[in-house]
């Protein structure tokens, strides 16, 4: 995990919780029979993204709502419908793309309150259920679907979705692909593996294609690496979805700092924002907060 320098610990304080008046408490849904049987989940908040004005978008998977909280950590509901969104991302024009696990990836017309398919299924197969997406800077939308893959079904995708609509599979030995983010010259894409508790490394060969695929850090649990972010350094940020932290990796993969949840265990995603870049965001599920950790000095 490390080799000379244990890693560095960096608390994290409460930036904005679920208010009780968007709390669902007492309600079952489908998706928190399936996912979390026999906790009360009254909201899972996931998919942590900035707009340009600095507002931040979450979703909450069982109940089909997306939230945008203001700076000053005021909540909006932005729509509800009849779906499951995972993950989020905004691109820097402005689109706002979901990665639904009911439907697939779905595009979010923020001031309409309308959310419309971008894509559905695979030669009329539909997916197992996306969990998460990032966005290239050529516009290129890679997507994981993981399902309830696992390690009794390694059959989870990583697809790559061009403007031009051409869908490339580009792994469907998945272990629970989970978050996904490219390094700054996108020329390696790293996903988080869930159940194999183990974030892999993909790196491209010319024709686009991945070759050589491997374990970049392994860590341990009763769940796993979910949500990840890169800083422009090439540090590689990852919640871990049941130990209460989100773990900081060098380059070479080395663990170099752990930021500790300040409420619950599930730190299920991570977004950097600020206005310098040096805060992160974390979703803490459990709780249906947003922690906020200071990562000026890493």
């Amino acid at each position: 995990m490390y080799l000379e320098t244990p890693p560095r610990l960096i608390p994290t304080t409460i930036f904005s919780a679920m208010p009780e008046e968007f709390r669902r408490r007492g309600v079952r849904s489908d998706w928190a029979d399936a996912n979390r049987p026999g906790v009360p989940t009254d909201s899972f908040i996931e998919g942590p993204s900035f707009d340009a004005e600095g507002n931040l978008y979450i979703v909450d998977i069982p109940f089909g709502r997306i939230f945008r909280i203001a700076p000053d950590g005021a909540w909006s509901r932005v729509i509800e419908y009849e779906g499951w969104p995972n993950g989020l991302k905004i691109a820097k024009d402005g689109r706002i793309l979901v990665a639904d696990y009911m439907h697939g990836i779905m595009e979010l017309d923020a001031k309409a309150g309308r959310i419309t398919p971008v894509l559905t299924a695979r030669n009329s197969e539909s997916f197992r259920g996306c969990n998460d997406l990032h966005l290239a800077s050529n516009g290129d939308i890679y997507f994981t679907d993981q399902g309830q893959t696992g390690l009794h079904d390694p059959s989870g995708r990583v697809y790559r979705l061009a403007p031009n609509g051409r869908l490339d599979c580009l792994i469907d030995t998945g272990i629970s692909p989970n978050g996904l983010v490219l390094d700054p010259t996108e020329s390696v894409l790293f996903v988080a593996m869930t159940r194999d508790n183990a974030v892999w490394r993909l790196p491209f060969m010319k024709d686009g294609s991945v070759s050589k695929v491997g374990r970049f850090c392994s860590l341990f649990g009763t769940s796993g690496p979910d949500g990840m972010t890169m800083d422009a350094a090439g540090r590689l940020f990852v919640g871990h979805a049941s130990l209460g932290h989100v773990f900081v990796f060098a380059p070479n993969g080395e663990m170099i700092a752990r930021i500790k949840s300040c409420a619950g265990p599930n730190c299920t995603n991570v977004a950097i924002g600020g206005a310098t870049k040096d805060r992160l965001y974390i979703t803490e599920s459990a709780t249906g907060s947003v922690l906020v950790a200071d990562i000026s000095e890493l």
